[in-house]
């Protein structure tokens, strides 16, 4: 059996990462399209089942006090970890009033 050149074995890695990259790229657009299925379906429901819904505080705070409730599946939470963690400038319900909000 031959030894494949060091050229013929770049070629097979790089054909690899190519396959990976492509896998990886469809796997960011199925998430990011779930998430967008998962927020769509949540402000349908508020506007269905409650019309006297007030955004009040920005839609940023509003989702990160209403996806939790809404979302049941922990994958599916998993999904917002980004937008579920208060940012370090707004006011959590553990310091408003404490002095630590900025």
């Amino acid at each position: 059996m031959a030894r494949k050149t060091i050229g013929e074995r770049l070629a097979q890695l790089e054909a690899q990462r190519k396959t990976l990259q492509i896998r990886l790229s469809k796997q960011e657009r199925a998430i990011d399209t779930r998430r967008k299925v998962l927020i769509g379906a949540l402000v349908l429901h508020r506007l269905e089942h409650d019309r006297e819904v007030h955004i009040g505080g920005g839609l940023a705070e509003w989702l990160r006090r209403e996806l939790p409730k809404f979302l049941i599946r922990d994958g599916d939470r998993d999904l917002f970890d980004d937008l579920l963690k208060p940012q370090a400038n707004e006011p959590t319900i553990g310091n408003i009033g404490s002095g630590s909000a900025v």
